[in-house]
């Protein structure tokens, strides 16, 4: 079972910095492999070729391809999480069922609220701690509050700002724990308008 606490990230100005590059980076990703993949669906129609449509990997494996040098300073997964992202609203986009139905859209910088998703992350000493970069020698943890408990196995983190403050999703995986039988016998009567427990 999944539980996920919202709790708020307080970090020094060091990894305010580098959380401000993440979301940057998130943004820019997710917009890079949105323009590329529109060309590859748009060139698949024109050319009538299945085989040129695009996927997660395919897009994927472009970007990491052509990375610049001051990518290779921040974490490769923000990439890959925003990329996975991407090929699921592109599902969505070719299921008119789904609530939020629509092409995907490209994200603006002007957005209230900016973010990136981690799961390399780890809570340690109470506090939360991301994956550094290779040739990166300043890294610190994050001290943060809100949280109620931290048992389990840390799954795919959403760290955000929002109006110059930081949170976190954390979703820890828990192990479901069976209640003891009370004995008592429970029904439901369901009328229409309205729920009648006895």
């Amino acid at each position: 079972m999944i539980r996920a606490q919202k709790v708020r990230l307080y970090p020094n100005q060091t990894m305010k910095k580098v959380l401000d590059d993440l979301c940057d980076y998130r943004r820019y990703c997710w917009n890079q492999g949105l323009a590329l993949w529109n060309d590859m669906y748009d060139s698949s129609l024109v050319l009538d070729d299945r085989k040129l449509r695009p996927s997660e990997r395919k897009v994927r494996d472009e970007l990491v391809a052509n990375k610049d040098d001051w990518q290779y300073q921040l974490s490769a997964r923000c990439l890959q999480l925003a990329i996975s992202d991407l090929g699921k609203a592109w599902g969505n986009f070719f299921n008119k069922a789904m609530p939020d139905w629509g092409k995907p859209k490209f994200k603006s910088k002007k957005a209230p609220r900016q973010g990136f998703k981690t799961d390399r992350a780890k809570v340690i000493n109470g506090k939360l701690r991301l994956d550094k970069p290779r040739g990166i020698k300043t890294w610190y943890d994050i001290k943060f509050k809100g949280a109620k408990s931290l048992e389990g196995d840390l799954k795919v983190a959403s760290i955000y700002r929002e109006n110059d403050k930081y949170w976190a999703s954390l979703p820890f995986e828990v192990k479901k724990k069976k209640k003891d039988k009370t004995g008592n016998k429970t029904a439901v009567d369901i009328n229409v308008g309205h729920f009648n427990y006895t």
